[in-house]
C-alpha cells in the first residue's frame, strides 16, 4: 500500500498555492507516494488559473480516500479556517492558518498516519501576528515533538549541509561552537547519510574563522573546538574530517569530494548552496522523530499571483520526504 505524505499549504497570500499547483503538473510524484493537501482549496483553484495548470483539487474525508484519488490533487477536509487569498498582504489569519495546518500534519506524522510532511513556506511575521513565538516552521516541530537537540540542515539530491545553529544572531551563533555541539551535529548528520545510503564519503566539517584560522593567527576555536570535535567523532568510527577552510570546503562538496558539509553558522551554509542550486535547495529538519521536508524559499510575497516561481524546490522535497520515509522502513512506493 503506498505510503501517504501530509503537504501542507503554508500562509495562502504568498507562493504556496502557486506552487503546489505546478508541481503536481507531474504526475510522476504520484509514484513516490500519495499526497494529501492541509490547506484551502480555493486559494489552491485560484493558483490554478493564475498559473494555468495544476490537477483539479478533490476533497477526501479521510486519508485512505486519498489513495483512490487519480485524476486530482487530494485535499483532506479539516476544520482550518482559512481567509480569502490576496496574493502579496501580510495576513495574521493567514499566518494562524498555516500554523493550524501544520499543527495537524504533525500530530497524524506523530500518530502514523502518514510517513512524512513536506512544509510549504509561511510568513514569520503573519504568524507572530497569529499570536505564534516560535522562529518559523523548524522550532515549531521541535516543541511538538520535544525535540531540543534538532538541527536545520539544506540538502539537495547530491549536496547535504548540516548547521550547528540556525535562526540566531551572528554574534549569539559563536556561543553554538562547543565540541558537544559539533559532535552531536555530526552524529545527526551521518544518521541522515545512512538513510539515503551515502556513507562512502568524509563528512566535512568547516572552519569558524578566514582560512580555518591559518593555525591560530586569525582565532583558536579552530585548533580548540572544531578539531577535537573531529577526532571525537572519528575515534567514534564516523568518517569526518577537518576543519576545512569555509571559503573552499563548500566548492569541494558541490564537486563530489564530501557526503556532507557541517557548517558553523546559518549564513556559512546558506549562500554557497543557494547561489549555486537555489532551485533545488531543501530544508530538512534533522534530530526529530518525523519526516519533515520544506521548500528551501520563503513566501515570496512580491511575486505571488503572478505566475513567477519556480516549482523545483517543492518536487525535490517531495522526493525526499519519500525516499527518508522509505529508509526509515516505511514504504514509499
Amino acid at each position: 500500500m503506498k505510503a501517504i505524505l501530509a503537504l501542507t499549504m503554508g500562509d495562502i497570500n504568498g507562493v504556496g498555492p502557486e506552487i503546489l499547483a505546478k508541481a503536481f503538473c507531474d504526475t510522476r510524484l504520484f509514484d513516490f507516494a500519495t499526497p494529501v493537501v492541509l490547506g484551502c482549496v480555493n486559494a489552491y483553484e485560484e493558483a490554478r488559473v493564475e498559473t494555468h495548470s495544476g490537477l483539479p483539487s478533490i476533497q477526501v474525508d479521510s486519508l485512505d480516500a486519498a489513495r483512490d484519488i487519480s485524476d486530482g490533487l487530494p485535499f483532506l477536509r479539516c476544520d482550518v479556517v482559512a481567509p480569502r487569498r490576496v496574493p502579496g498582504r501580510l495576513s495574521a489569519d493567514a499566518g494562524r492558518a498555516a500554523m493550524q495546518w501544520l499543527d495537524l500534519a504533525i500530530e497524524l506524522a506523530k500518530a502514523g498516519d502518514v510517513v512524512g510532511i513536506v512544509t510549504g513556506p509561511i510568513n514569520k511575521e503573519g504568524i507572530h501576528l497569529a499570536g505564534y513565538t516560535a522562529r518559523g516552521h523548524t522550532d515549531f516541530i521541535a516543541e511538538k515533538t520535544a525535540s531540543p537537540d534538532y538541527r536545520m540542515c539544506l540538502f539537495t539530491e547530491d549536496t547535504r549541509l548540516v548547521h550547528i545553529s540556525d535562526h540566531v544572531s551572528l554574534r549569539e551563533s559563536l556561543d553554538y561552537v562547543t565540541v558537544e555541539r559539533i559532535v552531536e551535529s555530526v552524529r545527526i548528520g551521518f544518521d541522515a547519510l545512512k538513510r539515503v545510503d551515502d556513507t562512502g564519503r568524509d563528512i566535512a566539517v568547516a572552519g569558524l574563522n578566514p582560512h580555518a584560522g591559518e593555525a591560530g593567527a586569525f582565532g583558536r576555536e579552530e585548533i580548540d573546538i572544531i578539531a577535537p570535535a573531529v577526532e571525537q567523532c572519528r575515534a567514534e568510527g564516523i568518517p569526518c574530517s577537518g576543519p576545512y577552510s569555509p571559503d573552499t570546503v563548500f566548492k569541494r562538496a558541490l564537486d563530489g569530494e564530501f557526503a556532507m558539509v557541517i557548517a558553523m553558522y546559518h549564513d556559512q551554509g546558506h549562500i554557497p548552496l543557494k547561489l549555486a542550486k537555489m532551485d533545488e535547495g531543501v530544508n530538512v529538519t534533522l534530530g526529530i522523530p518525523i519526516v519533515r521536508t520544506s521548500v528551501d524559499h520563503g513566501t515570496a510575497y512580491d511575486i505571488a499571483g503572478k505566475n513567477m516561481v519556480s516549482e523545483k524546490s517543492l518536487c525535490v522535497a517531495y522526493k525526499m520526504a519519500a525516499q527518508l520515509s522509505d529508509i526509515r522502513g516505511i514504504s514509499a512506493s
